[in-house]
């Protein structure tokens, strides 16, 4: 790749945006897996969304963990996120 393409943006395509729908809703939780693209790959990242009293109380995470397919990405965000639900519940927010 060229220094040219590097500076311009014209090398790895970038991941897509959080999609405006859930990847999957777990224990009233709305998780919207969106995994970051890494020179390495992509980044397990994703956000986690709630309402709680009228409000809705968002959580982004971030993860060290990274893979090279973006699917594979995306559904270990999901997985991640669903253990994070599970170990901490509505203790994320604060």
């Amino acid at each position: 790749m060229s220094i040219l393409s590097k500076l311009f943006g014209g090398g790895r395509p970038k991941a897509p945006e959080a999609p405006a729908e859930p990847s999957e809703i777990y224990k009233d939780f709305r998780i919207f897996a969106a995994p970051a693209s890494e020179s390495a790959g992509y980044r397990v990242a994703a956000r986690i969304e709630k309402e709680v009293a009228g409000e809705v109380k968002v959580h982004h995470l971030m993860r060290a963990d990274t893979s090279r397919s973006f699917d594979e990405a995306e559904a270990l965000s999901v997985r991640k996120a669903k253990q994070m639900i599970d170990e901490q519940g509505d203790r994320i927010f604060r």
